[in-house]
């Protein structure tokens, strides 16, 4: 399948590089499973147990998983024609050659990757553990650490995981969000800017630049409190209660920064495009969209939106 980029918007051109990187390039000569896929689905998370397994099961015979969030990536899902999820594809040399979806079960996917490898010239692995494999417990352990105020200790995780795997996107994402936790957001910031830019495109590392650009907006205590009376004083200045909101964030207060924000949405959601929304949307994602306070908050956005 062939995804040009003539004509296309900026987004639609960066999903399509990523999607370049992560499949058609893999898939050059191995076996690529592409997995369609969004948070929301329960038969996704069902089978992504699945996959995983198969996947890393397959590595040495030159298979390796891929997935797409439908919801993070539409352009590529319309090119696909996905009109339902889970919906599974097997990618060879770029092109899809035969739809997994119908296999739903360890036995019953095995059974097809093995009648499709018989018959194609897929370079087989060195029997090494796959490096995305050997990382996946670290980065785990890395992400509920950083969540319950474990920034150092998530800090050497992802230092160890990057020793396996020295590009991998969450494994920079866990490293960056780890020093600005810690602190040290110029390290932090210095090493988001040393990457490449098709790199910068990631899921996880725009998480990461959204909390850099949070801690960007940290202030001294009594800074905070002048800026929060400049904000009681003109309650319309939109502006000043979004600089209000970041400093919050970067305070640790994402309660009161969230209300700033639905504040402004209330009064004037279309304010400079929109700009209180797209920055709660933001911090939404730099969460994660299956986080408690995530969810609550999110329904005080729709009750304003749509209420």
């Amino acid at each position: 399948m062939t995804l040009a980029t003539l004509g296309l918007t900026t987004e639609e051109q960066k999903a399509v590089e990523q999607f370049r990187q992560q499949v058609v390039t893999p898939s050059m000569d191995k076996l690529v499973i592409l997995d369609f896929w969004a948070e929301w689905c329960g038969p996704c998370k069902q089978l992504t147990p699945v996959l995983e397994k198969v996947a890393a099961d397959y590595a040495d015979r030159g298979v390796v998983l891929a997935k797409v969030n439908v919801d993070e990536n539409k352009f590529i899902a319309a090119q696909f024609q996905v009109r339902s999820i889970p919906t599974v594809y097997a990618i060879f040399q770029g092109q899809p050659i035969a739809d997994l979806t119908p296999a739903r079960t360890e036995p019953q996917l095995t059974q097809m990757l093995d009648q499709i490898l018989a018959k194609l010239p897929v370079k087989a692995g060195d029997g090494s553990p796959d490096p995305a494999t050997q990382i996946a417990p670290l980065l785990e352990a890395g992400e509920e650490l950083l969540e319950n105020e474990g920034a150092e200790q998530a800090y050497s995780l992802f230092i160890d995981a990057l020793a396996i795997a020295p590009e991998h996107p969450a494994a920079l994402s866990g490293l960056i969000r780890a020093l600005a936790a810690l602190g040290r957001a110029d390290e932090a910031q210095a090493i988001y800017d040393s990457l490449d830019e098709s790199l910068k495109t990631d899921a996880a590392l725009v998480r990461a630049s959204s909390v850099l650009s949070i801690a960007a907006s940290a202030v001294a205590p009594d800074e905070l409190n002048a800026l929060k009376a400049v904000v009681d004083a003109a309650p319309d200045d939109h502006a000043k209660r979004i600089e209000l909101a970041n400093a919050l964030m970067a305070a640790g207060q994402r309660d009161e920064a969230a209300d700033a924000l639905l504040h402004s949405i209330a009064a004037d959601r279309e304010w400079n495009d929109g700009a209180a929304k797209a920055r709660l949307l933001e911090i939404f994602a730099m969460i994660g969209l299956e986080d408690p306070w995530v969810s609550a908050t999110r329904r005080k956005l729709s009750a304003i939106l749509f209420g």
